[in-house]
């Protein structure tokens, strides 16, 4: 229903202005003439959607979504009605949030589903989401599995929140260090190494490659710019396409450190979703497919998209995640026990809790390690030059 801003005078020549919602502006004006207002103007609103990515890099407003869904959840568990519940939670959200719940309102009262409605505005409402409503709908637990979406898309917040405060400061000094590299190499030593270099006397071998490296910032500094930019894009670019993002997570999962930090942070994210997903009701099967689509490593995403077509085919869990090699043994343990003993909901919940905590853990201490390493390197490179501007006047003054 379209959405209309009004000017009005009542009927002791007070302004005003508002906004209300009418199936046409001819309504719109009926509407204000029965409350006895007079109409100075009355145009539609054009509400332009920000696009919102609710499963991968959050948008704008995917965390007042995640709010809103939770607030739904809790007044569908105690009865509210659901058309009733989307007006109360509306009332309380922002514009734009706000007329998109309306108009999901609308469509609900004009007969569609909620998940029909959620499908409508794909920009708003992520595959999901909209899974978990149409089995919430079907099965009659719409407020649990509402719960259970706004839930798990929190926690994957609170996590990333987690790792990116983390890494804040390490890549604040890294970003520092880069500045007064560059400072030093270009303002600084070259102003100190003039008068050595006018000397004519021969340079020590430290003074002899801090004025290489010095020189090569001030006289190709614009091509070396030039350079850094043209990599950058050209990795910007190679990283949107498919190809490039699978060999960047390939070489991501090979490294020392971060590869074992990111192979965590999958399975933490895979558990926690297929428990959530077989809780709200939704295939094992269907769970996996929808658990791979929302996860963001390729080389991981196509190892469980392996493993649910070797599924379809009537082979165990356990078997085709081995086959795949792409997961630890003990995950692969965890779904084989689940799967044996019907407990797989609640053992998928353990291994991604035990799996939060040790990804958490490991980026605070290598952001406890690597504040250290980049404060001592930036320190030792500012020593290097201090000594290599210092001993060749000291060699001159046959101090040495």
């Amino acid at each position: 229903m379209p959405v209309y801003t009004y000017k009005v005078l009542d009927s002791q020549g007070v302004s005003s202005v508002g906004n209300l919602m009418a199936t046409s502006l001819y309504e719109a004006r009926c509407d204000l003439r029965s409350q006895g207002l007079r109409v100075l103007s009355i145009t539609e609103q054009k509400v332009a959607y920000e696009r919102v990515s609710l499963s991968g890099t959050p948008g704008k407003h995917s965390s007042k979504l995640i709010a809103v869904m939770g607030e739904l959840a809790t007044l569908l568990s105690t009865g509210i009605p659901l058309l009733e519940a989307i007006r109360s939670v509306a009332h309380q959200q922002s514009r734009l949030v706000r007329v998109t719940l309306m108009q999901l309102r609308d469509r609900v009262s004009s007969g569609a589903s909620l998940t029909e409605a959620m499908q409508e505005m794909p920009d708003m409402f992520d595959p999901l989401c909209i899974r978990m409503t149409e089995v919430g709908e079907s099965s009659g637990t719409l407020d649990t599995t509402l719960r259970y979406w706004s839930e798990y898309k929190e926690r994957s917040m609170q996590f990333r929140d987690r790792v990116t405060t983390a890494l804040t400061y390490p890549a604040f000094v890294g970003v520092t260090g880069i500045a007064v590299t560059i400072f030093l190499m270009t303002f600084v030593l070259p102003m100190l190494l003039e008068s050595l270099v006018d000397s004519g006397k021969p340079l020590p071998l430290p003074t002899r490659i801090a004025k290489f490296v010095s020189d090569l910032f001030v006289l190709h500094g614009a091509e070396l710019g030039i350079g850094v930019v043209i990599i950058v894009a050209g990795l910007f670019f190679l990283l949107r396409t498919e190809r490039g993002r699978l060999y960047w997570h390939f070489i991501l999962l090979k490294m020392p450190l971060f590869g074992l930090l990111a192979r965590k942070q999958s399975v933490s994210r895979i558990a926690f979703l297929i428990a959530t997903l077989t809780k709200s009701g939704v295939p094992f099967l269907q769970a996996l497919e929808l658990t791979a689509k929302s996860v963001e490593n390729r080389i991981i995403r196509k190892a469980l998209l392996d493993a649910a077509d070797a599924v379809r085919s009537g082979h165990d869990i356990a078997p085709a995640m081995q086959k795949t090699d792409a997961f630890p043994m003990s995950v692969i343990q965890v779904f084989s026990v689940g799967q044996e003993s019907g407990r797989l909901d609640e053992m998928l919940d353990r291994l991604a809790s035990d799996y939060d905590r040790q990804v958490s853990k490991t980026t605070e201490r290598l952001a406890t390690i690597l504040e250290p390493v980049l404060i001592l390197a930036l320190a030792v490179f500012v020593g290097f030059i201090l000594f290599a501007t210092i001993l060749p006047i000291l060699e001159a003054g046959n101090v040495l």
